[in-house]
């Protein structure tokens, strides 16, 4: 059939082009795509070496962490609050106990005179409840004397005045250990608490262990 004279172009569709297969059919090849038009090309994948993008933060999780951030510094000023507490306690208790060592300390002579009026005999009458209502309130101050004849000698608490060493027998064996234990106390010791306002003055004399 004749083509019309006024019509232009390739008979056949511009996408297509025949060709002679080898085993003398027609063979259609593959029209190129075009670009831009909605023809899907191949699917080329994500470019290697780049890493997927990461998802924005819920806001759900955002206050989750700052809650946890506020939660810790909150702990963290209650432990500082409560060491800061602890230790302004501990200097009153101890501002508190140098005080009323200071003051027993000054004390310590009238109990001395105390105590001697009593060896004399002139502790007596109202002078004798004067004296005795001081020693009340003193130890319930805290307030504690010590030295007894024939208690262990302890440096820390007793002043040696003199020693008397222990009179043992000439057959006595070799390498035996005395103690020193304290004979007599002449003066008595003070302390308060576990601070030591004055040591006790005492003889100190040998004594042997009991036993083989």
């Amino acid at each position: 059939m004749n083509r019309p004279t006024n019509v232009r172009g390739l008979p056949h569709p511009p996408l297509a082009i025949v060709r002679d297969h080898p085993d003398g059919g027609a063979a259609v090849l593959p029209s190129r795509t075009v670009h831009g038009s909605g023809t899907a090309g191949p699917d080329r994948g994500t470019p290697s070496g780049h890493a997927p993008a990461a998802q924005p933060e819920s806001p759900e999780a955002a206050l989750r962490a700052e809650l946890r951030e506020r939660t810790a510094d909150l702990q963290r000023l209650k432990a500082e609050y409560d060491n800061y507490r602890k230790r302004v306690h501990r200097d009153r208790r101890a501002v508190g106990e140098i005080a009323v060592a200071n003051v027993l300390g000054r004390l310590v002579p009238v109990l001395d005179a105390v105590a001697e009026a009593a060896e004399q005999g002139e502790l007596t009458g109202g002078f004798r409840r004067v004296a005795e209502a001081l020693e009340t309130e003193l130890a319930a101050l805290g307030l504690e004397s010590f030295g007894t004849p024939g208690a262990p000698f302890d440096p820390s608490l007793h002043e040696a005045l003199t020693y008397t060493p222990a009179d043992l027998p000439p057959d006595a064996p070799a390498g035996r250990v005395e103690r020193a234990t304290c004979g007599a106390v002449l003066r008595q010791g003070y302390r308060v608490g576990g601070r030591l306002l004055r040591p006790a003055l005492v003889a100190v004399t040998d004594e042997a262990p009991a036993g083989p």
